[in-house]
């Protein structure tokens, strides 16, 4: 699945919208990468920008704009109420999907190093990508701003990560960027059936991590205990990793809890939605519904459907769209305006405007199989016989999982339901990679052959996407013989009634497997790397082998099961 990280530099420059535009225009012509906000503010002087993508298309527009800031931006001429010490002031990656944050912060610390070595700009690394625990704090490297920097970046303590440690000219100019990676932050306000921002406060403070403030006695009125440095003593809050406070919004009538949450892996949506529903009712206070401020990953709106689906003694493998269903009802998310996952939700905004095979109807489907299109073909064919294969599976796991009589037993169908739901998801992603291996292929044979090196060029090509369309169809194998453990415990252990369809599953994967075994047949025959070819030519006779092997035993059992029926 692709990696997908975040970028939110943070440019000095918030009043003039062409030198804004300039540095937005960098990142834009970075392929792989979509810009998704762009928030400027007066005041400040200061725009904040937020981009996606894949790692190395994002670090490259990371780069080209913070170059371009340094050439229209000058940090002797900059002035705004935010902190800040250069012309990009922060840059901070984050990640959102299939990639870790010791990944994210490699990136990090490469996209540090170049804007270092080739843009001469002092660059520190802070939170997840800092070198040492005291610049782990962005406050702590940006200490005394822009004005302090000339006496600070030649000292020993403060050296940078990487770039110059002088004050010239061109650092006098550039200024100082911090380069990060840190967890995605959501901001979430949780809705209350009260006007009250003193209640509202309360809950805050009951749920936020810093808490509040101890007071001897009366909580209210009481004397505030302080330490031995004279600091006020604070009683924690339930929820790590979330900021909080209390207010009314005069726009819906209503109060509301808002909330950061600075690390949704420690305090998901979900259960801080659920903490400050414990904590209002203590109060004698009803949440009505939430809001989601700008954007959030498909992850954790996943999470959240799967949540409240336990908490319902409900199977967990069902769709995308029905967990974000139940996410979307269970936190109330539209009950102040409408919800729509394609606008909110960050992977949807990505896919928007891409024309992909799994989006078809049943029909159009068919019909561009059966055109004269040489795309899709088998292999794409193949792999979503795999998905209906496992997909009857996962049906009968859900139904399962359902039976009345078998309430005790719905957990182990729901382990089960999403363990198909899981393949089918990887299968329906071949469907489409399928395709566009082909297209590699085509694309590949279509280059230029006018000199030597064109042709080289051209013939290197061609080898990389021919391995490639070999390997697309060999994982639709695996994955399909692989799925057939499904098929097979529902056969032994599921709704009887449904032993048909867990066999048909099982007749749908081998055909899968034996339907992607042709498409790495055909293309071996033009890769000129022959230990490759017949490597996987050779594993993919085993899993035919194994395949057919697994069909015969599901098949045996379904044929027993409808005959005591």
């Amino acid at each position: 699945m692709k990696q997908l990280i975040e970028c939110v530099p943070n440019f000095s420059e918030g009043r003039d919208m062409a030198v804004i535009k300039q540095i937005t225009d960098e990142i834009e012509k970075v392929d792989g990468v979509t810009l998704l906000d762009v928030d400027p503010g007066a005041a400040t002087n200061r725009t904040v920008v937020t981009f996606v993508g894949t790692p190395d298309e994002v670090i490259e527009a990371a780069f080209r704009a913070v170059k371009k800031a340094a050439e229209l931006i000058d940090m002797r001429h900059h002035k705004g109420e935010h902190p800040r010490f250069g012309a990009t002031d922060v840059c901070p990656l984050i990640p959102v999907a299939n990639i870790s944050m010791e990944e994210t912060a490699e990136y990090a610390r490469k996209l540090a190093k170049r804007i270092g070595n080739e843009l001469e700009i002092p660059v520190f690394c802070y939170e997840n990508a800092a070198f040492s625990d005291v610049r782990r704090n962005l406050a702590n490297c940006r200490s005394g701003e822009y004005e302090a920097l000339s006496e600070r970046i030649v000292t020993e303590e403060w050296k940078p990560d990487f770039g110059p440690n002088v004050f010239n000219d061109r650092v006098a100019g550039s200024g100082v960027t911090a380069v990060g990676a840190r967890d995605f932050l959501v901001a979430f306000n949780v809705n209350l059936n009260t006007t009250s921002t003193r209640r509202a406060n309360a809950i805050a403070f009951d749920v936020r991590e810093r808490g509040r403030v101890k007071r001897e006695g009366n909580s209210l009125t009481g004397k505030i205990v302080k330490d031995e440095k004279g600091k006020p003593v604070m009683i924690p809050g339930s929820l790590k990793a979330v900021k909080g406070i209390g207010w009314f919004i005069e726009e819906y009538g209503v109060a509301q809890i808002s909330m950061n949450l600075t690390n949704i892996s420690i305090s998901p949506v979900h259960i801080a939605f659920d903490e400050v529903c414990k904590k209002a009712d203590e109060r004698g206070i009803r949440v009505t519904g939430s809001e989601l401020v700008g954007l959030i990953p498909l992850e954790a709106m996943l999470e959240a459907g799967r949540y409240f689906l336990r908490k319902q003694q409900r199977s967990v493998g069902v769709d995308n769209d029905e967990l974000i269903k139940i996410a979307i009802k269970s936190m109330g998310l539209d009950d102040l305006k409408p919800f729509d996952p394609k606008k909110r939700i960050i992977e949807y905004l990505l896919e928007e405007g891409k024309n992909k095979l799994v989006d078809m109807t049943l029909t159009s489907f068919a019909n561009e199989t059966a055109s004269e299109s040489p795309a899709p073909g088998g292999g794409s064919i193949s792999a979503y016989a795999g998905v209906l294969g496992v997909s009857l599976g996962t049906m009968v796991a859900n139904l399962s999982s359902h039976k009345r009589g078998w309430d005790d037993r719905w957990e182990e169908f729901s382990d089960w339901a999403a363990k198909g739901q899981r393949y089918k998801d990887q299968l329906l992603h071949l469907v489409d990679e399928d395709t566009l291996a082909f297209n590699q292929i085509m694309d590949a044979f279509g280059l230029p052959k006018k000199t030597e090196e064109d042709k080289k060029v051209r013939l290197n090509a061609i080898e990389d996407a021919s391995k490639y369309a070999m390997e697309i169809p060999f994982k639709v194998m695996q994955l399909s013989f692989d799925s057939m453990e499904v098929m097979s415990a529902m056969a032994e252990t599921g709704n009887p009634n449904s032993v048909s369809d867990a066999g048909v599953g099982a007749l749908c994967a081998l055909t899968a497997v034996e339907g992607a075994y042709l498409n790495v047949k055909i293309n071996a025959g033009g890769i000129s790397d022959k230990n490759f070819a017949d490597d996987l030519l050779k594993r993919g006779e085993e899993v035919v082998k194994n395949a057919k092997a697994e069909r015969d035993a599901i098949i045996k059992i379904v044929e027993e099961k409808i005959s005591g029926l």
